[in-house]
């Protein structure tokens, strides 16, 4: 099985080496699409060029992947999927570019560097081909989670948008402290701050350019800072109704304030 991927960046060269196919990586940077057929024993191929292969991969930027969806389609010969990170516009352009094609749509839900993980998948079209590849990501201990497009990219502006702004909030807003002074969460904030900020800036723009949550982030912190003690109560009410909602956290012993109390996990 040949495959095109377009896109060698990091997404695009992790797909490289977890599927089990003789892969070739086209990029608007050929430096990249060497580095990346280096790194997994694949080719290059010409961005432009006409060649044709029986699945086409398309791991570029978010903002872009339908526009290379359009492109590229017509290199495929029996099944196109991409891993932009967005779902409902790819798919859009592969059924209207490839209606002949298996489709799909993979969100690997990890930095390429932590692999394994949960990869969001939607089989628009499914198939022998689509679910070949399928079958190697979870063959690599990856957990497929079944979706739909809809589900996902709202979800995503939870999972992606407020939480990505909430995290970089934090970063900007707090300083670090003396050794010893810290509560177990803002331990946990300043872990997932120092990993948020070793990615890449542009991910993460792109992040809240497709995606919805950042505003509901700021809308949350200017209450919680204009809040009177009696505002603030209901507010952290409100909170722990939605996260704890069958078991009446939040609602009596204020010891957490200065233990730091418990902190949920995160996900990234």
């Amino acid at each position: 099985m040949e495959v095109l991927i377009v896109g060698a960046g990091s997404m695009g060269t992790w797909v490289g080496g977890a599927v089990d196919a003789d892969v070739a990586f086209a990029d608007v940077d050929p430096d990249a699409a060497t580095a990346a057929a280096d790194a997994v024993g694949g080719d290059v191929a010409d961005l432009e060029g006409t060649d044709s292969y029986d699945i086409v991969c398309v791991a570029v930027p978010m903002a872009h992947a339908a526009n290379a969806i359009a492109s590229h389609a017509d290199r495929a010969e029996r099944a196109i999927f991409d891993v932009s990170g967005v779902m409902g516009p790819p798919l859009e352009a592969m059924a209207r570019h490839a209606p002949a094609l298996e489709r799909a749509s993979l969100h690997p839900l990890f930095a390429p560097e932590r692999a394994p993980g949960s990869i969001a998948v939607v089989r628009d079209e499914p198939g022998p081909t689509t679910d070949a590849v399928l079958e190697a990501l979870a063959a690599r201990e990856n957990d497929l989670v079944e979706t739909t497009a809809a589900e996902h990219d709202e979800a995503m502006e939870s999972v992606q948008a407020a939480t990505h702004a909430a995290v970089l909030s934090f970063a900007l807003a707090a300083e670090s402290v003396p050794k010893g002074f810290e509560t177990p969460i803002y331990a946990d904030l300043r872990t997932l701050a120092e990993t948020m900020t070793e990615g890449t800036p542009r991910v993460y723009a792109d992040i809240q350019e497709t995606f919805d949550g950042a505003q509901s982030v700021a809308e949350a912190a200017a209450d919680v800072a204009a809040a009177d003690a009696d505002e603030f109560a209901a507010l952290y009410r409100e909170a722990a109704t939605r996260w704890h909602p069958d078991d009446g956290t939040g609602t009596g012993d204020d010891s957490s304030a200065v233990t730091g109390g418990s902190t949920g996990g995160d996900d990234r």
